[in-house]
């Protein structure tokens, strides 16, 4: 069975190497009619104090920082982040002006090749963990700018570790015949029958902020699939539906709590945590309350995803009794219990949307390794949670979140203990057991 997998697989990366080549034969300037961007061929002075600050903007509404600067580091862009993925750890890139391992010796034009084309300075193709297929929509003026601030952060001389992913995802050249599958080469384009919100929102969601990386599903060779913004597994995590399917995404929410939630970090029933919590703290907090509405606008205008609510498992189950006496004795204090929390310390679990899709990867990591909530000049104590891994075996774990999912109102499948199993060998976290 395996022998099969793999030669399938192989057999697969070679007709999309092969793909690729002849895609990219027949098309070699495909790199440079992007937006018709115009080029310069030496790197400019960051001279030019308005084009840095809009930049420095443009970096943000980007995340680049969060992605390029390693945890627990104070060289930002020096990279070193393992950039999680259900293929293994991509290593994100030095990006600061280091001329032997940063982007000191790259010109203009090879930093747009690589931004908005996924091409380093030599040729060699990036993974799309870099979301170049989103970033190709930034504008001439916001690259141009970006380029400008990039040119002006402090160099760090730092080696950024070398990714080192399975076969097949090891096979750089394979990237080709994924640009031929999944990557659109064209910019942003307005859609003039909304309003100049929508599209600014529309710009932001699927450019800059490039929302869909994480929330838009991915099929077996990490292309997205046409189920837009309908909540994708990130290993660890589940990034959740954000259409306007009442149950599992935001349409109960309005565009006030939306804007609340990017810019405070939590809002009537939420609290940003994981991969998400980096992206409010790093960037959506610091954009300017027009752009916050409109992504609000764009996004409460997304169609509702088809995913109906299962029927919740009968209360008087064993696994729902486990659950409920795990809870009173454990979460209740901080979640109170009626399930609806402490406004910006401790998320509401009655009617949270993020709770309830299939995929529980969420809820499972939070109860085994605990976390923070996003910090936010608006909510700087946020919240913090601690690890129950020493403490509740994978029945427990799996008991107290199917009883979260499926109490007050929820509906969601149970969570089985294989899952928590599962996610406790990724997060290398000890068993209840052994923990004692």
């Amino acid at each position: 069975m395996k022998k099969t997998t793999l030669a399938g697989g192989a057999a697969v990366i070679a007709g999309i190497i092969a793909a690729g080549l002849l895609w990219q034969n027949g098309d070699a300037s495909a790199d440079d009619v992007a937006n018709n961007q115009t080029l310069t061929s030496q790197p400019p002075a960051a001279s030019d104090a308005a084009a840095v600050a809009r930049g420095r903007y443009v970096a943000i509404a980007g995340d680049c920082v969060a992605c390029h600067t390693a945890p627990g580091s104070k060289d930002a862009f020096a990279g070193g982040y393992s950039i999680s993925t259900p293929f293994g750890g991509i290593f994100a890139s030095n990006i600061t002006p280091d001329k032997e391992t940063g982007i000191g010796s790259w010109t203009e034009r090879d930093f747009y090749r690589a931004v908005r084309h996924g091409k380093g300075k030599e040729g060699e193709h990036l993974y799309p963990a870099m979301p170049y297929n989103a970033y190709v929509k930034v504008s001439d003026q916001d690259m141009h700018d970006l380029w400008m601030y990039m040119r002006s952060v402090k160099p760090v001389r730092y080696k950024v570790p070398e990714t080192n992913l399975g076969f097949p995802y090891n096979i750089r050249l394979a990237m080709m015949g994924w640009n031929l599958l999944f990557f659109r080469n064209s910019g942003f384009e307005t859609d003039p029958g909304k309003s100049a919100e929508f599209n600014r929102g529309a710009y932001l969601v699927e450019g800059l902020e490039h929302c869909g990386a994480c929330h838009t599903p991915k099929n077996l060779l990490g292309g997205d699939t046409g189920d837009y913004l309908q909540g994708s597994n990130l290993s660890e995590w589940h990034a959740p539906d954000l259409t306007s399917n009442r149950t599992v995404g935001i349409g109960s929410w309005s565009k006030e709590q939306i804007v609340d939630y990017l810019k405070l970090g939590s809002n009537h029933v939420a609290v940003a945590s994981g991969p998400m919590a980096e992206a409010v703290t790093n960037s959506t907090q610091h954009l300017s309350d027009a752009d916050l509405r409109a992504i609000a606008t764009y996004l409460k205008a997304q169609p509702a995803s088809a995913t109906p609510p299962p029927s919740p498992p009968p209360r008087d189950s064993a696994q729902m009794k486990t659950g409920e006496n795990v809870y009173s004795a454990n979460c209740s204090a901080c979640h109170n219990s009626d399930g609806k929390g402490i406004p910006n310390l401790a998320a509401s679990l009655a009617n949270n949307p993020g709770l309830l899709a299939d995929d529980a990867s969420s809820i499972i990591t939070t109860v085994l390794q605990g976390g923070r909530g996003a910090v936010t000049q608006g909510n700087p104590t946020s919240g913090a949670m601690p690890s129950f891994a020493w403490k509740l075996t994978d029945d427990q774990v799996a008991a107290v979140s199917t009883y979260i999912r499926n109490s007050w109102g929820n509906a969601a499948t149970p969570v089985k203990a294989d899952e928590v199993a599962g996610k406790r060998r990724l997060l290398q976290l000890p068993d209840q057991m052994a923990a004692h």
